[in-house]
């Protein structure tokens, strides 16, 4: 009995720390870096200047984009098209989810592609501004989706589930911010530059910023309320890491995302490693089910280690290799060509950037809804399968 008293504890409390470990890591991948590289930006504003500071920044997160926001780009046209055809056509699946499949893996990208042809052939600039401006209004859906992802699934993770009224109360806030970072600040119609090509933007009405905010603030209001009421309810409230992941997300890289001229280069990268962590979770679940017995596939680690050095290879071959090639041969190499003139040196960089965010956005919204049957991988730990989806 004493020995048993005394050595009870160690394996006791050896989980718990390594437990407390994975949950600061989890934090600080889906949004609680944030939290620390706000001051260090303003240390090192403080420290060099801003004109320095902003060089190093954006050097430095030009060059990591290969490894962070590049392959979390081609991760998803791995997940996406591996199957495709028979998730397409899967009588089980239901048939939304078949008709969005269709949709995002082939009618968009048709779509995209004639729109990025046109603009390219005829060397239009507001052809080309159009589908910019389509990127930049779709962005902010495609942030606020991923950190409602990131509230619901983490919290059921952790035993936490949402009533559909509050899910209804947490996607109006989703939605509600979105249409707020697309409207503020408001726009008469500016000259504007993305990727080499110079276009003026859609000019929006005086009165939607204030409308806009007052419904973002609405809708925030009516979020405290649904939080308030489940813990008069139940002395509950969501998981600190979770509601901390979606709160940043929506307001601090959504929202006020210029708060800091520092963080507006690094929000991107913080995204992608956001998403890169689902798709850990997602994938190293799946690999570990095929691992075991009757599959015996391949060690999860190998798995895990193929499809991040496919992601790497994708994302440089269609993101810094294919662009750079084609603008040379076809750009650069022609000079004296006035049909390109209207776009800038790099439009096959412009064209095929845009194409890459707005198609990411439209099989995002295919991959991680709850009617996928892979997106079980995602609640499931230690073996043990989850109940429910994704984000959906």
């Amino acid at each position: 009995m004493t020995s048993a008293s005394v050595t009870l504890p160690v394996p006791v409390a050896a989980p718990r720390r390594e437990a407390s470990g994975a949950r600061l890591i989890e934090f600080l991948l889906v949004g609680g870096a944030t939290l620390v590289l706000f001051p260090l930006a303003w240390l090192l504003r403080r420290a060099v200047g801003l004109d320095a500071s902003e060089l190093a920044i954006g050097f430095l997160t030009f060059h990591a984009a290969s490894v962070i926001n590049d392959p979390h780009f081609a991760v998803t046209y791995l997940l996406f098209y591996r199957d495709a055809r028979r998730r397409a056509f899967d009588g089980a699946l239901p048939p939304a989810q078949r008709a969005r499949t269709v949709v995002a893996g082939l009618l968009v990208p048709l779509a995209l592609l004639a729109w990025a042809a046109f603009a390219l052939s005829t060397g239009s600039a507001r052809a080309m501004g159009f589908m910019i401006q389509l990127m930049f209004l779709l962005v902010g859906w495609h942030y606020v989706k991923q950190g409602f992802g990131v509230l619901t699934v983490l919290s059921a993770r952790r035993g936490f589930r949402f009533s559909p009224l509050e899910r209804r109360v947490i996607l109006a806030h989703c939605f509600a911010a979105w249409a707020y970072a697309w409207a503020s600040p408001a726009d008469p119609g500016r000259e504007l530059e993305e990727k080499g090509v110079v276009y003026t933007s859609i000019a929006h009405p005086p009165a939607l910023e204030p409308i806009a905010g007052a419904a973002f603030a609405l809708s925030a209001l009516a979020l405290c309320w649904a939080l308030a009421r489940r813990w008069r309810a139940d002395r509950r409230l969501p998981p600190l890491s979770p509601l901390a992941g979606f709160l940043i997300t929506v307001w601090l890289w959504t929202v006020y995302s210029s708060l800091d001229r520092l963080m507006m280069y690094v929000i991107p990268a913080l995204h992608s490693v956001q998403y890169l962590y689902f798709v850990w979770l997602l994938k190293r679940n799946e690999a570990r089910d095929a691992e075991g017995p009757p599959l015996f596939g391949r060690p999860t680690s190998l798995r895990l280690g193929l499809l991040a050095a496919s992601a790497v290879g994708l994302g440089w071959v269609v993101l810094r290799g294919a662009p750079a090639l084609l603008d040379g041969a076809l750009v650069l190499s022609a000079s004296g060509d006035e049909t390109m003139a209207g776009l800038g040196p790099t439009p096959y960089l412009a064209a095929i950037y845009v194409f890459v965010n707005i198609h990411h956005y439209f099989m995002d919204n295919v991959i991680w809804r709850r009617e996928n049957p892979e997106t079980r991988y995602l609640l499931r730990q230690d073996g043990e399968d989850g109940e429910d989806g994704a984000s959906g």
